[in-house]
């Protein structure tokens, strides 16, 4: 298979310089829009929209986890695999998030509560909508609410 080569549409300015595993919540940070990637109309209506799910590149991480660890490292929760957790360490090093949008300005989006650090590259936007969520409840294990419950 021939590997797929994504290009950014942006980048992420502010908010955090260094990686912190909890306390988004609060962290404000812009999102720079690529003019030679997108058309200046490219964010006409995404104001109407509340938040934002951001796809973005862990581009500060090297390492690569195929397997099961425990979550943080912590042995009071059980040991999952990759790909039933959300750690940066994973074999594309794709990070998915979803964030308050304070504001848009052309190519520029102000963010509230994205844990991308500063110079993280833009994969992808698209508008947070409760129509794409499930229709039913959501089911989670318990270590994953205790492993969120600090980190917005």
């Amino acid at each position: 298979m021939e590997p797929v080569v994504l290009r950014p549409i942006g980048v992420v300015r502010g908010g955090r310089a260094e990686i912190f595993e909890d306390h988004w919540g609060p962290v404000v940070s812009r999102l720079i829009l690529d003019p030679a990637v997108l058309d200046p109309d490219a964010t006409l209506g995404l104001g109407d929209f509340s938040h934002l799910e951001v796809v973005f590149h862990f581009h500060r991480e090297n390492r690569v986890r195929r397997g099961a660890s425990f979550p943080r490292g912590n042995p009071a929760w059980p040991r999952v695999g990759v790909l039933a957790g959300r750690s940066p360490v994973r074999p594309n090093h794709l990070g998915v998030s979803s964030c308050e949008l304070l504001g848009v300005a052309g190519l520029e989006l102000t963010v509230r509560g994205l844990d991308a650090v500063d110079g993280s590259p833009i994969l992808d936007i698209k508008p947070y909508s409760a129509t794409f969520q499930p229709p039913e409840a959501v089911r989670e294990p318990a270590w994953m609410r205790e492993l969120m419950a600090e980190y917005y």
